[in-house]
């Protein structure tokens, strides 16, 4: 279906209450059991919050509430690929390991070592590495080892500002940087000794960011990725996925096309749905979505357009934007300044 040619809208379906500060960061277990959908939530409140949607009865509740183990804002949260384990980045300066029994989570693990505050975390397609990356400028590469146990495998300091995200390939085990200084790094290991580095750097040179880059995001196929900043764009970036995925090497991530003029402040979040569509959160309050206008054959390559644009989403800031797993299943989380989460569906109008 071409979204394009469609009357959509964007309509609120669920907003869901309890944080009792703003909510930075939300995240969909990325495994349903076919009954329910489930969604961390994680605040300025030192909690993270977990929010089930029972699919018989069309009902959203709190299931559970982790506290005690952060004693500052947790700033992002990150399920790995097997819904077993939730990640969660720390104001305090830890990373907490928390195990989904289904029923209650327990805190297995929490990882030290950054100077200070942790702003993401994010795990690899294999579940075998955590990344982690923080305001000390640093970014970390932990192994994770049989029996819960976590090792420091890199350090890496080729950031020059607070690094604001981390987000691993969805296929390839190449990890991705982004940081105040206005760059996206790009890291990875030639052979299997675990020793990353950079390979390539995103930056004004080559069509890059010219202010703090806030969020990175993936599309379903892992050849473009999207990234967003306070300069008020959103840029598409393309790569030759089947050459990394082949083996054969390294393949340099190329600048595609740049989204201005959409948001008129920061842009914090981007994420793009299984069924390629972007979306974006910004500190004007609103969601933008977009798509690629495929039918456009005068432009030379990708051409995103805006599919829709919700303004007031929140009351304040939309800090954390992200599609629901599964393709077709067109619902999307936000989060926001005003201690909110909302659940959206993207409707097609008669």
């Amino acid at each position: 279906m071409d979204l394009m040619e469609k009357n959509v809208e964007l309509v609120e379906v669920q907003k869901l209450q309890g944080h009792t500060d703003r909510v930075w960061s939300v995240a969909w277990n990325p495994v349903s059991d076919g009954a329910s959908l489930v969604l961390a939530s994680c605040s300025g409140d030192n909690t993270v919050r977990i929010w089930e949607h029972n699919l018989p009865s069309c009902s959203w509740s709190c299931k559970a509430v982790l506290e005690e183990t952060h004693s500052r804002t947790v700033r992002s949260c990150a399920w790995s690929p097997s819904g077993e384990f939730l990640a969660t980045a720390s104001f305090d300066g830890t990373t907490g390991i928390w195990r989904n029994f289904g029923s209650e989570f327990e805190c297995w693990s929490t990882l030290e070592g950054h100077e200070n505050e942790v702003k993401s975390v994010s795990w690899n397609a294999s579940e075998t590495m955590l990344a982690t990356c923080s305001r000390d400028k640093s970014v970390w590469i932990w192994d994770v080892l049989p029996e819960n146990e976590y090792d420091t495998a890199s350090v890496l300091t080729g950031h020059t500002q607070d690094v604001k995200m981390v987000q691993w390939h969805p296929t390839v085990d190449v990890l991705f940087s982004c940081s105040y200084d206005n760059t996206i790094k790009v890291w990875w290991s030639e052979d299997d000794d675990g020793d990353y580095q950079c390979v390539q750097t995103l930056d004004e040179s080559n069509n890059g960011h010219s202010s703090t880059v806030w969020a990175i995001s993936f599309n379903a196929a892992g050849d473009k990725m999207v990234t967003c900043s306070d300069d008020l764009t959103l840029k598409i970036w393309g790569t030759d996925i089947a050459v990394m995925q082949s083996g054969e090497g390294y393949a340099p991530w190329t600048h595609l096309c740049t989204l201005s003029g959409y948001h008129d402040r920061t842009i914090y979040s981007a994420h793009w749905s299984r069924d390629d569509i972007i979306a974006s959160g910004a500190g004007d309050d609103a969601i933008r979505l977009f798509v690629d206008s495929k039918h456009d054959d005068s432009v030379d390559g990708p051409s995103y357009s805006l599919l829709l644009k919700k303004e007031k989403a929140h009351e304040m800031d939309v800090n954390s934007v992200q599609w629901s797993p599964g393709e077709g299943n067109r619902l999307l989380a936000s989060a926001g300044d005003d201690g909110m989460v909302k659940i959206w569906r993207l409707e097609t109008k008669p």
